[in-house]
């Protein structure tokens, strides 16, 4: 046999190899629901914040605050950084949600200090240049990114009144993405 005529035989069996592949992914595919992005997908479930996992971070004001501090009320929890920018591209998005939902929900805007160059200086001066009004926390310690197990920012979290993590992101939230992850704890 010629060597192009073993080619020829490698490369039909190979193109057949990869249509077998595509039909059988296809034929499965459609048996293996698509998992929503309102189940914690990259992180793990967190069902007792304020019974057990808890951290500390500073306020504004350089004040000690714990997360199990907002209980009683549904909080968003939000990990970003001032140098992040699918975290600088989601913030408009929750100083609106802050500014209409403020009362009924918490938010807990948490920049991970000491990542990248991150300082509480520069966060607020993030904060305070593009005019946010929402409450923003500092993570100096490193307590809040350990309890939530945060490898990529930015990360969102929605905790009901209870402590409950029901939904959770790890990625830029668009405006209707964040509507429904506090339309879920109510």
């Amino acid at each position: 046999m010629s060597q192009n005529m073993k080619l020829l035989l490698g490369l039909a069996a190979f193109v057949l190899l990869l249509v077998g592949a595509v039909a059988a992914y296809n034929a499965l595919s459609d048996r293996v629901p698509e998992p929503e992005w309102t189940q914690t997908q990259t992180q793990p479930q967190i069902d007792a914040v304020w019974n057990g996992t808890d951290f500390t971070v500073t306020d504004e004001e350089g004040k000690d605050v714990k997360l199990s501090d907002l209980g009683g009320k549904p909080v968003v929890l939000n990990f970003w950084a001032s140098w992040c920018p699918p975290c600088r591209d989601e913030m408009p998005e929750f100083d609106k949600a802050y500014k209409e939902l403020g009362g009924e929900v918490q938010f807990m805007m948490v920049s991970l200090t000491g990542s990248n160059g991150e300082t509480v200086a520069t966060a607020s001066k993030f904060v305070a240049d593009q005019g946010y009004g929402f409450p923003v926390y500092f993570d100096t310690k490193g307590q809040a990114a350990i309890a939530y197990g945060i490898r990529n920012i930015p990360a969102t979290y929605f905790i009901d009144g209870n402590g409950k993590v029901v939904s959770s992101q790890v990625g830029s939230l668009s405006e209707t993405a964040l509507r429904r992850g506090i339309a879920g704890l109510r």
